[in-house]
């Protein structure tokens, strides 16, 4: 299935690109998230005449998503959790753990921008987690994991 994007999306194209994707996901992520739309000749004809106006929302969250992680970059918090003699934990430390933290000191963080490509911490340390905000912007927030 032929669609138009109408947000730059990660691994798929940028604005006002048309992309083949399969009918599913069209149909049940892109179009109903508003990140699409199907590309039919007066689909089209619309499209060229919004491009401006998505430009510039486009342009308007990527400042913003810019001046958030000027915020955010290098910040650190805290967690601990109970382990063992050999610094193993008994459980994990994941997602929601992390963005809980930073919303206990008043920085938001959603769950969704929070990358751990390896898991959920199991070990008592120091860990730099990338944030990605945007498509566009990733930034490096330090944990630690302290034992109780």
């Amino acid at each position: 299935m032929q669609v138009i994007l109408l947000e730059k999306i990660v691994n798929l194209g940028n604005l006002g690109d048309m992309v083949n994707v399969k009918a599913g996901y069209a149909r049940n992520y892109l179009v109903p998230q508003g990140l699409a739309t199907v590309a039919t000749d007066d689909n089209r004809q619309k499209f060229e005449g919004r491009r401006l106006e998505l430009e510039k929302a486009s342009a308007d969250k990527l400042q913003s998503a810019q001046a958030r992680a000027s915020e955010l970059e290098g910040q650190s918090v805290e967690i601990a959790g109970r382990a063992s003699d050999e610094g193993k934990l008994f459980g994990s430390v994941g997602l929601v753990e992390i963005s809980e933290a930073f919303a206990a000191k008043g920085l938001e963080i959603n769950r969704s921008e929070i990358q751990l490509p390896e898991g959920p911490f199991k070990n008592v340390g120091e860990y730099e987690v990338a944030v990605s905000v945007h498509s566009e912007v990733t930034f490096n927030v330090n944990v630690a994991v302290v034992a109780d």
